[in-house]
């Protein structure tokens, strides 16, 4: 798990260690105030869940650095986009 974190491959998924942590703290206070996990993992391991959350690109900081997911509110359906449809 905390090889992962050493990848330069996440860091570079969310644009940086300070976007990574910043990233992680705040999705680490959504799970511990009781927020579902966005991926399907036999663990109790947190952190496990929210890298595994970014891995999926489930999780992610917007430009104002607020987290935002890829899931829709209430629905529970991510949501997917064909650009072949613009």
């Amino acid at each position: 798990m905390l090889d992962d974190l050493r990848e330069e491959g996440i860091v570079n998924k969310v644009g940086g260690r300070f976007k990574l942590s910043t990233l992680i703290q705040k999705r680490m206070v959504q799970l511990n105030k009781g927020g579902h996990a966005l991926v399907d993992m036999n663990t109790q391991d947190k952190m496990q869940v929210v890298l595994e959350e970014i891995l999926q690109d489930k999780i992610f900081l917007d430009a104002s650095n607020n987290l935002k997911t890829t899931e829709f509110q209430g629905t529970g359906e991510t949501m997917e986009l064909d650009l072949g449809d613009l």
